[in-house]
């Protein structure tokens, strides 16, 4: 394979190094990288929540109560989806099953992190009796700072890379590591596609904070933008990575994922936009739906500027017909 001299971190002063470890030990105890990248995550996950909740007028401690379900809910799924569509390592003819079992070691799928989490999200929520959707809404800029800051764990386990580089930003990879590329001469410095990741996904929650504040969207269409906004970024960088992957009609499977969810995704926003253009004025199942005549978007009657006036109604005039 012909590498193009230009590659050599040696000759690009302003390339990335890689850590050179990943785990430290505290006596017996080993300390990961990736298992504090995802503590960290989901520890800014739930400080962003908290107060997004909050904002909605729900209590911020159900985002503990929640928690409590949709992180192991996800983690589960998230191992089980990268096992599923990384089966080599774990199946294949040198492959170890029992390794399947060491998440520490790295390897969680997005994709069925936020599937198996969504259902202990739900019955999270359904537990401490607060309405999913309006709840998926608030979450959805969490999992984006999330996801940014659990793909460090990639960095410093010198994995999930993009092909080689002459950009000035190219990552450098440990020559002796496990996951350093045959074909490729040391020195030879990679696309940073978890630095990419991070950096788009927290663009897509700053966004999605504005957006949602600015057009008040509620009924799951912020979680859907999510949905949306991560799939795009996820397809280009996907295609950069050059680690081995299940392919189908020649492309990764995590391609072909992005481009049917983040449609899907999209289908749904549009869809729910139509039927439920305003924001929920009620977070929790314990209360009553705001009542006919109500604006689910201000939680106030509508006004009749014509009139100049607020139409207000009792028992009594409920049954005459509108004039």
């Amino acid at each position: 394979m012909t590498v193009l001299p230009g590659l050599l971190a040696g000759q690009l002063p302003g390339s990335i190094p890689s850590p050179s470890t990943g785990v430290w030990h505290l006596g017996p105890f080993p300390l990961r990288a990736y298992a504090f990248a995802i503590l960290l995550g989901i520890a800014a996950a739930t400080w962003l929540s908290r107060r997004r909740w909050a904002e909605r007028g729900g209590d911020p401690d159900v985002v503990l109560e929640v928690a409590f379900w949709a992180v192991p809910f996800g983690i589960v799924g998230g191992r089980i989806y990268h096992v599923l569509s990384s089966p080599a390592a774990y199946f294949g003819p040198n492959g170890d099953p029992v390794k399947a079992l060491f998440i520490w070691e790295g390897g969680l799928g997005i994709w069925g992190a936020i599937a198996l989490g969504g259902v202990g999200a739900w019955i999270g929520c359904r537990r401490q009796r607060v309405k999913f959707a309006p709840f998926a809404d608030t979450l959805a800029p969490a999992l984006l700072v999330a996801q940014a800051i659990g793909r460090l764990g990639n960095w410093f386990n010198q994995e999930l890379f993009g092909g080689p580089t002459t950009l000035p930003w190219g990552l450098q990879i440990d020559a002796t590591a496990a996951t350093f590329p045959a074909g490729y001469p040391a020195g030879t410095l990679f696309h940073p596609t978890f630095l990419y990741e991070m950096v788009w996904n927290l663009a897509a929650a700053a966004l999605l904070i504005y957006l949602d504040r600015r057009f008040r969207l509620g009924h799951g269409r912020v979680f859907w933008l999510y949905v949306v906004l991560y799939t795009l970024g996820r397809l280009w960088i996907e295609l950069l990575r050059i680690d081995p992957a299940v392919q189908v009609l020649g492309l990764r499977l995590n391609v072909w994922t992005s481009i049917v969810v983040g449609l899907g995704a999209l289908v749904a926003f549009v869809v729910v936009g139509r039927r439920h253009p305003g924001r929920e004025s009620i977070v929790t199942l314990d209360q009553p739906s705001a009542p006919h005549g109500i604006d689910d978007q201000t939680g106030h009657e509508p006004t009749d500027e014509r009139a100049g006036h607020t139409h207000t109604h009792d028992h009594k005039d409920a049954a005459e017909p509108s004039r």
